[in-house]
């Protein structure tokens, strides 16, 4: 089954990284994940204030904002896509995830199969 891991950033370093990990921590998870042979997608977004947001009113007018977006807490910094048999595989894949450190956190989301 495939889990998506949104991986959220609880503080930003000065690098505009999570806080509290390095590259060589992202490239060694990575690699173990990789070479499990789970990896269906993953991508680092680019830094926040190349963000942004379309609303759309009820009567179908847009307003677009440029980040960075105030409401939040917690910065979405990328992500996984993993196939694991189960759920509690993918809940332990996201506990070694670096960006699941400290203040950051790693949401678990199943990803829809609209064909079965």
């Amino acid at each position: 089954m495939k889990y998506m891991l949104l991986i959220n950033a609880g503080a930003v370093g000065e690098s505009g990284g999570a806080a509290e990990c390095n590259v060589e921590d992202w490239m060694a998870y990575d690699k173990e994940v990789q070479e499990a042979g789970i990896l269906v997608a993953s991508e680092s977004l680019a830094d926040l204030v190349t963000a942004t947001a379309v609303r759309v009113d009820e009567d179908g007018r847009r307003t677009v904002t440029d980040g960075p977006f105030a409401e939040t807490r917690e910065i979405l910094g990328g992500f996984y896509v993993i196939d694991v048999p189960n759920l509690d595989a993918a809940l332990d894949w996201a506990a070694r995830c670096p960006g699941a450190r400290g203040d950051g956190s790693v949401v678990v989301r199943p990803v829809a199969d609209f064909g079965a």
